[in-house]
């Protein structure tokens, strides 16, 4: 069983900026994929931020320029800085672990708030 901690939301005005950081009982390279996915109220939860165990990474048209996903693995740690921020960025985040050979979707942390005033 894989635990995930994220950490890093809060308030901040529109423009600013915030690293969010999710942290892994495993290694994370023993995952195919760690992500980030956020749900506001109302919506649909969306895959935000995605990077592969090969390195290649997949953004949202929504966040493209403004967030990037990053890892560390000696930490087992995966952040997203978010730049920019909208109040439309205002969402529940959720960090996600893909196992190798998953045919679900994975492992999830508790979530983390993010909220961008205007």
């Amino acid at each position: 069983q894989v635990q995930l901690v994220e950490s890093g939301g809060g308030l901040v005005q529109a423009g600013g900026s915030l690293r969010l950081s999710c942290a892994a009982s495993g290694s994370i390279l023993s995952m195919n994929a760690m992500g980030w996915y956020r749900q506001a109220p109302g919506k649909q939860r969306e895959l935000v931020a995605r990077i592969f165990g090969g390195g290649s990474m997949y953004y949202a048209d929504s966040v493209k320029g403004r967030f990037t996903i990053s890892r560390d693995n000696a930490k087992n740690t995966v952040y997203l800085q978010m730049n920019s921020l909208k109040p439309e960025d205002t969402a529940l985040y959720y960090c996600n672990a893909l196992p190798y050979g998953s045919y679900s979707m994975g492992y999830w942390g508790q979530g983390t708030q993010v909220t961008v005033s205007s």
